[in-house]
């Protein structure tokens, strides 16, 4: 991997150049911050033998590049189940908000006419790489990321089946955890699966649910996605998560949609 979405600082990170969303050129794309906030998350402590099975985002406004904070703490500790919550913050206060429930793992026995593993959609190497809304920006996450579109894309209204891998580390000089690599892509449900004219319309999320039934294997995360808008101005975009063996969980986006001025 070359370059990272963000650097250390003494007191959290700053953010490169490669966080950039297609909004606002002075924007983070909400996956990047997402997963930063996924990795405080992992590093609390008392969570040996659990799993995290679900992350709720809230997006309070928008991210900016540069200098951020995070924090987690245990809130609700149990022997089966636990929630952490987590912020994320610059010196003008909370940007983004987290919650997410740890569950205890383990191996039990499911009998064997219960379907636990869909099949995987085609993989990656089956796809091509789909073209972007344009941004006017050289660099961004959309450059940042590796995309493979088995069907639909950015420029394609209706559903769309596209797999990624991060082509930069999380935090520079580490190597991106399952969840990171999750979280990092899980965002991309509105934005590949749009039906409305990008150039008249936004159609911005203003949270992001991810459920994990398992951790991923391997580089590349799939998001099977359909965005549903409603005239009201309203809508959500729901995704099927994957990697290469198969369904891996699921993520929901509640939309804010208007007419550009």
């Amino acid at each position: 991997m070359s370059a990272a979405f963000y650097e250390k600082t003494a007191d959290g990170f700053v953010a490169t150049e490669l966080t950039r969303g297609p909004w606002d050129p002075g924007a983070q794309h909400a996956g990047p911050p997402s997963a930063l906030l996924g990795r405080e998350i992992e590093r609390v402590e008392g969570g040996e033998g659990f799993q995290v099975a679900r992350v709720t985002l809230e997006i309070l406004r928008p991210v900016p590049i540069g200098p951020v904070r995070v924090e987690a703490e245990l809130v609700r500790p149990g022997r089966s189940v636990q929630m952490i919550e987590a912020t994320l913050s610059h010196d003008d206060g909370e940007l983004m908000k987290a919650r997410a429930w740890r569950i205890r793992s383990g191996e039990i026995e499911i009998p064997d006419d219960v379907i636990t593993m869909p099949a995987p959609p085609p993989g990656p190497e089956t796809g091509g790489t789909p073209e972007f809304f344009e941004t006017a920006q050289s660099v961004g996450y959309h450059t940042a990321m590796e995309w493979r579109s088995v069907s639909g894309g950015f420029r394609e209204p209706g559903p769309a089946t596209v797999w990624m891998r991060m082509g930069c580390e999380l935090v520079a000089g580490e190597e991106p955890t399952p969840l990171q690599r999750t979280l990092v892509a899980a965002d991309v449900g509105n934005g590949i699966s749009a039906v409305l004219d990008w150039r008249r319309y936004v159609f911005i999320n203003v949270d992001l649910s991810v459920y994990l039934e398992r951790m991923p294997e391997g580089e590349w995360i799939c998001v099977d996605a359909v965005t549903l808008p409603q005239p009201n101005g309203i809508g959500t975009a729901e995704s099927v998560l994957s990697d290469e063996r198969g369904r891996i969980g699921r993520a929901a986006q509640a939309l804010l949609i208007s007419e550009r001025p």
